[in-house]
């Protein structure tokens, strides 16, 4: 875990990510990393901020080892690309998916996510 926070903040914020993520998901969105760090209220991230990133690393591995997706697909740069940052395709391609293609990793992804939660609003 990265310093900065105790593990009491790490795992509130962490939960609130996920729970800020879910929700996007139900409705089949997305959200820019500078929008998801203005919600978290556990604590006090920038958009480029490692730890964001790290977070997003547990979150998005633990979802998709309970095979409902890598759930940081959702998050995407406001401006330019509109796409995940390298390390979202960092992170798939050491859970076993096809990068060669980052294009259609992400896309696949979010499908698998969006088909997830769009089902199953709980």
């Amino acid at each position: 875990m990265p310093s900065g926070f105790s593990q009491g903040e790490w795992d509130t914020a962490k939960a609130e990510i996920k729970e800020i993520l879910i929700d996007r998901a139900k409705v089949r969105g997305m959200i820019p990393y500078s929008d998801l760090v203005a919600r978290v209220r556990a604590i006090d991230l920038e958009a480029h901020d490692q730890r964001l990133f790290a977070i997003l690393g547990e979150v998005s591995t633990e979802e998709a080892h309970a095979g409902r997706g890598m759930l940081s697909a959702l998050v995407v740069h406001k401006d330019g690309d509109m796409k995940p940052g390298p390390g979202f395709f960092d992170l798939a391609k050491s859970l076993g998916r096809n990068t060669s293609d980052v294009l259609e990793c992400w896309v696949d992804e979010l499908r698998k996510v969006h088909a997830y939660w769009g089902k199953n609003p709980a």
